[in-house]
Order: C-alpha cells, then structure tokens, then sequence
C-alpha cells in the first residue's frame, strides 16, 4: 500500500482527543480554565505542570519542556514505533482496519493467507476481498467524493451494502511477496475467484468503487443465500482518462446470477427495477428502498423473475435509461413479466437521461424521482390481474427497512423533546425549527439524575466535529465510557429525524381536502342554482345579508368572482371615496364564495406573489383590501392577469454541494382580482385589466344605508342576520358544485362592440368573459354537450339570448362607465356644478354661460371636501369643460362651465348588440344578410373616416349598405354630384343599417344613427346650403333630402361640423 498522505495524518491527529486518551491512561486531571493539567508523564514532579488544551487538542510541560499532539503523546507515554502509534490512533479514531495499516519498510500483508483454505470455494476469500475494500473506501476521501458527486451521500449506504473501492493498485499491494510460496498461493486463488487477471496479475477492479452482490438470508434461491454471488466495479476515472478500450463498467468472470437488494421484495408488492447498481442505490439514496437492479439493459435473468414469483410482488416499475436502448429493454422485461402474472409500468425519464443523472439535474432527487413513478405508464397487465389494482400508484416511497428499533423519546408541553438512557436523560430544545432534512441545529443537554452532573452545548447533530466534541465534554462531565455517550448521542439524532419526519408529514396530510357536502346541503344548492330567476335571487339574497342597493355592482362581482373558473377570468376594482362603502361591497360578494378558493390579503410586497406556491393561486380569488397595499406587487399583478402565470430567477443554495444555483420559481393562474382603491388617479395599466365598479354616494344612497342600519337594531333585524348564515352557506355550497365548463357562444360572430379605442381590445374581452360567466353561473339550467375532438371528449355548455340580454344591461352601466374619457367621481361633479349653474342663471336672469363661480360655490353646493374639489376641478379645467377667469395675485379664482351636456348622468355603451324580446331562442336578424342588427350602428366609429361611407351620393349609383362596403354612397334624388362633406362620417362596423331606395329612408331597425352629440337628442345631418334635414334617430322616417340645384357646401362653410361616434359626445 501507498503510505498516509500529510492531510490525511492531519485530519486523523483531530479525530482522536488527546483528553480522553490520558482519562483513559487513568492520569488525575484538574480543570485550569478551560484547560487541564497533570502531572508530566515524561518527567518526575509533585506539582503538576503539564497543560492538555481540548481546544487544540494539545499539550506542554512547562517543567520539561516536552510538547506535541496526540501523536507524539501516545508514542512516548505508549512507547510505540511510529507505524504502531498510527495503529493505535486509527483504533480509537474508530476506523482501524487492515486496509488502514500504513506500510511499514516490511509491508506487513493486508489479506492473510492463511484465511484462503485450499479446499473451500472462495466465498471466505471473496468476503476478504470485499472487506479490504470496504476498509480502502472509507479511507479514500477521493473515492467517497465521488459517490457524492453521484448523489450517493446517504450515511447508510456503504456500510449496509458493504460498498468498496479498489484503489489505483487495488488488492494486489496488499498480497505477501509473490517469490513466498503463500503470495503465489494467494495469487493464483484470487485468479480463480475472479478478483485478479491471469495474465497481469493486477486487481480486476483496480481504480473503481465495487459494490458487492450477496445473496439474501431468506432468497428464493436456496443455494445463494449468505454467498458473495458477483462484484460490480464501476471507474471513478472521467471518461477522457480511460484509456481507449477498457470498459467502465466490470463484473467478475463468474455468471450474473443473484438479486441485489432482494430484501426489498418481500417489503412491499410495488417494486422499481433498474438498469444498474447506480441507478437503483439513486432511488435507494432517495428514500424509495423497495428498488433492485438488473445486470444492464438485457441483464434481466431468470433468477430475478423467479424471486419476483417467490415474494408475491405485484407490480414492477421498469425504470431503464431513457433511450432506443433502455426502451426495448423495457419492452421485454415487461412481455417476460407479464407471463407470469405481474403487471409492467414505465417510469420515463427526460429524453437520454438515466435515474442518476435526472435526479443530479433536479436538484431535488426525492421529489424528481418521486414525481417520475408517479407518472408511469402501463406496459401492460396480468390477465389475472384485478382491473381495480390498476390504478396508477400513488407513490412508491417505501418506508426505509429499518435496522434498529425505533427510539422512544417524549414531548413536554414546553416543546422540550426527552429521552431516557439509563440515569441520564437527555433534553433537545429547538428541534421544531429544523424544517429542512439535512439541518439538526439544536440546544442538547444530558444529565445524570443520580450524581446531577449535567453538560449543555448548541452544535448541528449533522455536523460530525460538532458532534464528536459534545460526546469528549459529555464524557467527562459525566465521568462515562465514550463509547456509552457515543451510542445514546446516535439514539438521539435518530429520535430527531423521527420526529422531523413526523412533522413533515403532518404539514403534507395538513392540505385541506375538499369539502363534502350532505345530501341537503347539496339539494339547496342545486334548486338555487336551477332557480329561473337566479341573477334576481342573488341580488335579493346580498340585500338580505345587509347591502342595500348596489344591485348592478352586487351582481357585476358576483358574476367576476365565478369567472375564476374559465381561463380568462375578470379582474373588479371597486372605487369611492373613503367610508362610501367600497369594502362591505367587496365582503359581500366574497362572503359568497367558497373559503378555500379565495385568498384575502390587506397589503402584499413586490416579491411576495412569486413564492406563493405553483398552484395556490389557480382559479382562485386574490382579494386585497386597498390598491394602495399592492403598488409595489402591481407590476405581478398585471403579468398574472394578463398571461395568466408568473415565472421569476432567483438565487438559492444547493442542498448538496452547497454552492449557489439558480432556481425557477412559478406561479400559475389564472386567478380572479379584486381590488378597493380610494385614489382617483389609478395606473392605467391596472386600470385597463379591471372592471370598475362605482360606488353609489348619493344622500339617497346614504338615506337607505341609514335605515337599514336601524332595521339592523330591531327584531326583524336580528332574524335577517342570522338569515345571513344560512344564505351565505347556501351560495358558497352552490359555488362549489359549479364545474369548471367550457362556454361556447352561437351568437358570437353577431355580436358587435364599440372600436373607436385601442382600449377596446380588452374592453371587448371583458365584455365576452361577462357573457360566459352568466352562462357558467347557469349551466346547472342548460344541455351539457359533448364533442369528440382529436381523440378527446370536450364538455361544453351553450350561450343563450339571455345571458347576452343580462351583459348587455350590465354592460351599459359597467363598461359605460369605464370607458367614460373621466372618472365617475368627476363626471358626478360635473353633472352637479350643470345643475348649480343653472339655477344661479336662474336666480340671477342670465345664460348659463355667462354665470361665474368659486370653488367656495361649489363646496357650498355639494358639501364634498376642498381636498376633493382640488382634484376634480383641476381635470375638468385640463379637459376643457370648465374656464379659469382671474386667480392672479390679489384676484379672485372663477370658473366658467364651458359644457352644455344635456344627456344626464345616465350610462350607456354603445355598439353592443339591441336583443329583441320577441325573437324566441335567436337574436333580431336581418332577412337578407342574416346578420343582428345592432342597437346603435356604430356611426362615426371611425375619426379618420379613410374608408367610411359618404352621406352623399353621386346620381346614378345604387346605395350599398353603410358600414359593410367600405366605400358604400347613399342614394338620393338629386340629378348633379354631391361633393363629399365630413360633417357625418358613416361606418358601421360590420352592421347593416338598410336605406328606402325611394326616399332614402333609414331603416327603423337602426334607429340610433346620428346618436347624442354633448347632450344633444337630434345629430343635424347638414351638409350644406338647402339640405334640409330630419331628426335622424328621433323620427324613424327620416328623410335625407339633397338640393337638386345647388353644390354642397364645403367642409367647414356652415354649420358647426359635427361626427357620430357611436352615440358618444366626442
């Protein structure tokens, strides 16, 4: 053998403690701070004068001199040769084998021959082999890297499968000399057993890590049980350093015969076969112990299909490479199998990847390998075989056979975890912070109840110096054997894993189940949601439980909030002054909804979103109390909303290397948003995603808060509060049976929808996901359908022409009032300085126009706060609805209302489709084109008017219908050219509005053309001189009447020039 490297002496002189060595030589010590002293072995004294430090695990003599390490201590007091004292420090360091013997100049042999009788047949001289190089294994760190650098680190593995390593020499400079008779001896045995080549006479496994195969106690082959049956090495070499031609993987020239680990199969009826030894102590490592391994990709033998026989196992998950290889390997283990009556799956790993390197690349092997069985697919099954036993197994994550009995330990009510050994009792605090598996910081105490001699220290039970220095205090605190100390410090860190392990667990088992409802349970809620009138019962039932009013609002969120099962579910933020009633909105409709599908927070951070869980937000509700507590996370709320997940790089520590890694943290939606906010200027990015829902603050509003607010205080009251329970049960159990359905809507290309702004691509999505809703809510009322598409059935239920009716008025209220070009709060203002201003012309006999006001006047007028006031007549100053007069220094600040709206506070959204009552089952549909008719045709959608439809025709042409043909004329009368005019601007987009042939009448079907221009009920249709014009839109007759002698007049002559944008004042 090669002699001891210096670091290895190093690391061997720390091992040993020189303080126990000189207790146990039975020297008299006294504690001097944190030393010790006694008398000098190494001189004659009275006084003692030597001083051992347990720190630096060294000694001095300040009498003579003397000084040095453990070594130099044992080979003076001990009288030892330098070869001998390594001996003596490798036996109490606990690791003394043969194999750790440094050589001395005469190489004492490692293997000795006498063990090797001529007349047996090799199994002592094979479990020789095997010992030394067990013993060479655990004195290489090199070789032991490497089984970390392959995951293989659990702290069990070498001993129970008794792992080796062969060394660069391997066993052959152990051997005695072979010119002695007993070398050649030797030689020629281990030739024959396999170990040494017959040319070479060099080690077979010289450079690998061998694992041995031995046969099981209790095998299913009688003659190998107790036998070393085969050695598998495997080169720990790169491969660029393998010389061309050897091979990786060796195995002894006897024949592969025997199971490794065939203990598994009598543990458990589900067991995972593997390619090789590496792969399958991978699965081992993982905690999956009910693993064995072929002899490579054809190495499935006979033995191995008989012992699966022998042991009843039911079911083999092939877990071979993931390539052409491995695959039809796979296939016929799996036909050989299945003739015997046992059923085959296919655990498949990334493509070109082995179970080793997919659970290196996880970084998680325990989940990744746990996750790869999970998802096996079946080969086939047993005739035989019960069709119930099929199912996909749930885990495969055996319990570890454990080789000890379990270590009994209790809990105090203060969390301290005790055991008893003996007299002593040894006390653990702080063990429940040790989430992580591989952490065991704890604070342990042991104390003797018989003498009180107690010790107490904080180290990391992982940690094996921390360890080993705690057992060398222990020991003489306690005055007991090391060796005593040592066993009952290992029955507590098995204590401590126990107990982690079951707090593990209980966190997993902790996941809520689904709630079960009763058969009653669950019949109320099937009538509710098959109640015809379902949209009037909610409303009423939300009144019960105390929201007065609000009823489009009330409904509107219910309707978002069960959008969080379609994938593209709406987003609500509501928005009011404070105290105006903004979150007993909110509460109302989440009070409604099931408790474990909505999520509530009062503020969240930037980061905080990204860590929630993978899927712990999906179709879910996120509720947060004010937008001002989610600034920060905006900018992950909008990407969550709009793609639906999330997906953020961060930095973390590897559990294995301990080296920093990137990780990939993911959160899926989609999810459902609901928002409050006070703010009056939102972020248009947010703003843009939400529906948004105003609160009424009317003092007619405020009037019937107040009584319900004293109706809550009366007899009638109490009984509508404990009402509340019971319907907020009822809705959440109905919400519950909701299935998450695909919608498809059969008016869909009919539909139409305002397109004047860019916003309305979105706006236009809300409008649809609103339809969908109110079809989901009622699917319990409609036919599930089903469709077969590329091999899979879909579910599908159908839109209906009420659920379109119901948006619509929705629409008109909600969408209104989001796409308003101001917030509702300032549009209210304005509509009250409108009736302000009018009254003071009244009273002071003049045109609206020419009043002048303060904001004092205001204030006065409306009572709102000067806060407010700042705020909103400032934007209607920027938007030009109000005029500043004066405000200079030492002058008065007056407004001047600029506005002359005369279409009231009443919203409306137009472009969406007008459903007529009287169509049955279908919408209003025009008897040419069959397309629906639309309520307000969209005129003027388009500003630009590149492509709109001129409201004066050239003599001659026939008239086209508006809006479809992009250069459609409107036929008149007249005898000479119309020369085009831009006052009316005529696209309608995809509509048809059809025109009289006779007199150029508009079809009463469409009957908003020429929509409310600032107020107004009558769009002038001018053009120029003569052209008389109707009340387009007011008189469904209308007639377009052209001048048959003059030109039309140019753009701008006469007239203010005005352009229809969908019946919205531009």
């Amino acid at each position: 053998m090669g002699k001891m490297t210096p670091a290895e002496l190093e690391q061997l002189k720390r091992d040993v403690s020189l303080l126990n060595v000189a207790q146990s030589q039975r020297r008299e010590l006294k504690r001097q701070g944190k030393d010790y002293v006694t008398l000098c072995p190494f001189h004659t004294e009275k006084t003692p004068s030597c001083v051992i430090s347990p720190a630096k695990n060294l000694y001095h003599c300040f009498g003579c001199g003397a000084a040095g390490s453990v070594l130099d201590w044992l080979q003076q007091t001990e009288r030892l040769t330098f070869p001998q004292t390594l001996v003596r420090l490798r036996e109490l360091a606990g690791t003394s084998s043969v194999a750790a013997t440094v050589a001395s100049s005469s190489s004492p042999p490692a293997v000795p021959p006498t063990l090797a009788d001529l007349d047996d047949d090799g199994q002592a001289l094979l479990n020789q082999v095997i010992d030394f190089y067990h013993q060479q294994l655990l004195a290489w760190p090199e070789a032991q890297e490497w089984l970390v650098s392959r995951g293989l680190n659990h702290p069990e593995l070498m001993s129970h499968f008794r792992l080796g390593f062969a060394g660069a020499h391997g066993i052959a400079g152990a051997l005695p000399s072979s010119q002695s008779k007993a070398g050649r001896r030797l030689r020629e045995r281990l030739v024959d057993v396999g170990v040494l080549r017959e040319t070479t006479r060099q080690d077979h496994f010289r450079g690998c890590v061998v694992m041995p195969v031995i046969g099981w106690a209790e095998s299913a082959n009688v003659a190998n049980r107790g036998r070393v049956l085969q050695l598998y090495g495997r080169r720990t070499q790169p491969d660029y350093k393998i010389i061309k031609g050897n091979p990786k993987h060796l195995y002894l020239s006897s024949p592969l015969v025997g199971v490794w680990n065939e203990a598994a199969l009598k543990a458990s009826s589900e067991v995972i076969l593997c390619e090789a030894l590496i792969d399958a102590m991978t699965f081992w490592c993982a905690g999956f112990r009910n693993v064995i391994a072929a002899y490579g990709v054809n190495g499935f033998t006979a033995e191995h299909r008989a012992a699966l026989q022998y042991h009843g196992v039911k079911r083999v998950l092939i877990a071979f490479d993931r390539d052409e290889a491995g695959d039809r390997g796979a296939e016929a283990v799996a036909g050989e199998l299945l003739e015997v009556g046992i059923d085959a799956w296919r655990v498949r790993f990334p493509q070109g990847l082995d179970a080793n390197e997919y659970a290196l690349k996880s970084g998680n092997p325990e989940r990744a390998l746990g996750l790869s069985l999970e998802q096996a697919q079946r080969l086939g099954a047993a005739l035989e075989h019960d069709t119930a036993s099929a199912e996909t197994p749930s885990s495969l994550a055996a319990p570890a056979v454990s080789h000890t009995e379990a270590v009994a330990g209790e809990v105090t009510a203060s969390g301290e975890l005790l055991m008893h050994c003996g007299p002593r009792v040894w006390r653990v605090r702080g063990w429940q912070k040790n989430s992580v598996p591989d952490v065991m910081k704890v604070n342990v105490q042991v104390r003797d109840e018989s003498t009180g001699a107690f010790h107490v220290d904080q180290l990391d039970m992982y940690h094996a110096k921390q360890r080993q220095s705690y057992i060398n205090v222990a020991t003489v605190e306690l005055g007991c054997e090391t060796s005593v100390i040592k066993r009952e410090c290992g029955r507590l860190l098995l204590l401590l894993e126990q107990k982690q392990d079951e707090a593990r667990q209980a966190v997993e088992q902790a996941t809520p189940a689904a709630v079960a409802l009763s058969a009653e349970d669950e019949a109320a809620a099937l009538a509710l949601l098959k109640d015809g009138a379902l949209a009037t019962r909610i409303v009423d039932d939300l009144a019960t439980c105390g929201v007065v009013g609000e009823s489009s609002n009330l409904l509107t969120g219910y309707l978002a909030a069960t959008s969080r099962k379609l994938d593209k579910p709406l987003a609500v933020l509501i928005q009011s002054s404070s105290a105006a009633g903004k979150s007993s909105l909110m509460d109302a409709v989440l009070g409604l909804m099931p408790e474990e599908e909505r999520i509530q927070y009062s503020a969240m951070t930037g980061q905080s979103l990204y860590y929630l869980g993978e899927t712990s937000l999906q179709h879910k509700i996120l509720a947060i109390a004010e937008e001002e507590g989610v600034r920060q996370a905006a900018y992950a709320l909008k990407l969550l909303q709009s793609d639906g997940e999330l997906k953020i790089a961060s930095t973390g520590k590897n559990e294995q290397s301990g080296e920093l890694v990137t990780r990939e943290y993911k959160v899926q939606g989609p999810v459902m948003l609901m928002l409050t906010t006070t703010a009056i200027d939102v972020d248009e990015e947010l703003l843009n995603r939400c529906l948004v829902l105003t609160v009424n603050e009317s003092r007619e509003q405020t009037q019937a808060i107040h009584a319900m607010q004293r109706h809550g205080q009366t007899l009638e009251g109490l009984l509508a509060a404990n009402e509340k329970g019971y319907l907020t049960r009822l809705h959440q159990n109905a919400q519950r049976l909701l299935r998450p359905l695909r919608v498809v809507n059969p008016y869909a290309h009919q539909l139409t929808f305002l397109s004047d702004k860019t916003r309305t691509r979105r706006d236009h999505m809300k409008y649809l996901t609103l339809i969908q809703s109110i079809a989901l809510l009622h699917q319990y009322q409609r036919e599930v359908k089903r469709v077969q598409h590329r091999g899979e059935w879909l579910e599908y239920i159908e839109v209906e022409r009420s659920d379109i009716e119901l948006a619509n008025r929705l629409a008109h209220e909600v969408l209104g009032r989001t796409l308003d070009e101001m917030p509702p709060q300032t549009r209210k203002l304005l509509l009250l300085i409108q009736d302000m201003v009018k009254g003071m012309a009244a009273r002071q006999g003049c045109q609206s126009a020419e009043v002048r006001f303060t904001r004092r006047d205001i204030r006065g007028y409306t009572h709102w706060s000067d806060n407010q006031l700042k705020v909103h007549c400032l934007r209607l100053s920027e938007m030009e609805y109000l005029l500043l007069h004066g405000g200079s220094r030492g002058h008065l600040l007056q407004y001047e209302l600029l506005w002359d709206g005369q279409n009231g506070d009443e919203n409306h959204l137009c472009g969406l489709l007008d459903v007529d009552e009287h169509a049955g089952s279908k919408c209003k549909l025009d008897s040419e084109e069959s397309k629906l008719v639309p309520s307000c045709s969209q005129v003027g959608a388009r500003l630009e008017g590149d492509k709109a439809a001129l409201t004066e025709a050239e003599p001659g042409l026939a008239a086209d219908v508006v809006g479809v043909e992009p250069n459609a004329v409107i036929k008149v009368k007249n005898k000479r050219a119309a020369s085009p005019s831009p006052t009316m601007n005529v696209v309608n987009g995809g509509s048809e509005c059809k025109l009289d042939s006779e007199e150029s009448k508009l079809v009463p079907s469409c009957p908003q053309v020429g929509a409310k221009l600032e107020g107004e009920k009558v769009a002038s249709t001018e053009a120029g001189q003569g052209l008389a014009a109707d009340e387009v839109g007011v008189e469904p007759n209308a007639v377009i009447k052209g001048n048959k002698k003059s030109p039309a007049t140019a753009p701008g002559q006469q007239g203010r020039e005005q352009e229809v944008l969908n019946g919205a004042e531009r």
